[in-house]
């Protein structure tokens, strides 16, 4: 697509990965809205990046509806969902609560299908749209004490393929991001410890890839990519 045609939602875009796309898609044109849960945040990063944003938990189906309604006041119309919002729950299986496994599907999961839901209505109805779910190396392959976050991002790989062939008829473009371990306040958030971060993948790279997904011609989709530190050890 022309990416100065793009009318874009991130969510979960206050920092990280979502912040780098928004911004690097504005840069190149595109019109964006953004989402997140913190108004600070969020104030701030509309700020920095040039773009809209609204208040949102994207595991209240009320939030995403208002997230559609004031994106479409904005900028006359959807073409484009970056589905990135997610939260790291890491734990032995043993370790791991009934309220932490609820708390990763919540998010990772249940917001990732209620904004793609809500974005194939207005998809369908225009016979055109590009989603673009932000999964993980964790939706290839399972490790230790990943049951929570694992099984989440394996559901987004699902989400992901029912999409692709569900709307694919329509003429929208279903795609998935893979990236490993990413430099990011996730990893501080999750409780994991952070080394050799200068040989580790930052949301620079992941954006870089987002928009070149969505810069080939609407004729072509690349269906997933995953994304891996070349030398991170």
């Amino acid at each position: 697509m022309n990416i100065k045609e793009a009318k874009v939602i991130v969510t979960g875009a206050t920092g990280g990965i979502g912040y780098e796309i928004a911004g690097a898609l504005r840069r190149a044109g595109a019109e964006v809205v953004i989402c997140g849960r913190d108004a600070g945040k969020l104030k701030k990063a509309t700020d920095e990046l040039d773009v809209f944003g609204i208040e949102a938990d994207v595991s209240k189906q009320a939030d995403i509806i208002e997230l559609y309604r004031f994106a479409i006041e904005k900028m006359g119309s959807v073409n484009v969902l970056v589905n990135n919002a997610g939260i790291g729950v890491f734990g032995s299986l043993a370790d791991t609560s009934a309220e932490d496994f609820q708390k990763a599907w919540e998010v990772n999961v249940k917001g990732l299908f209620l904004a793609g839901k809500e974005a194939a209505k207005y998809f369908i109805a225009q016979k055109y749209g590009n989603i673009i779910n932000i999964g993980s190396t964790a939706a290839l392959r399972g490790y230790a004490n990943g049951s929570a976050y694992v099984a989440s991002k394996f559901a987004v790989s699902g989400l992901t393929e029912c999409w692709r062939a569900e709307l694919r008829p329509h003429n929208v473009r279903v795609m998935q991001i893979n990236p490993s371990e990413v430099i990011t306040d996730f990893i501080a958030k999750a409780g994991m410890e952070i080394k050799n971060e200068d040989n580790k993948l930052k949301p620079e790279q992941i954006a870089h890839l987002a928009v070149s997904m969505l810069s080939m011609d609407d004729v072509g989709f690349i269906p997933d990519a995953s994304v891996w530190a070349t030398n991170p050890w």
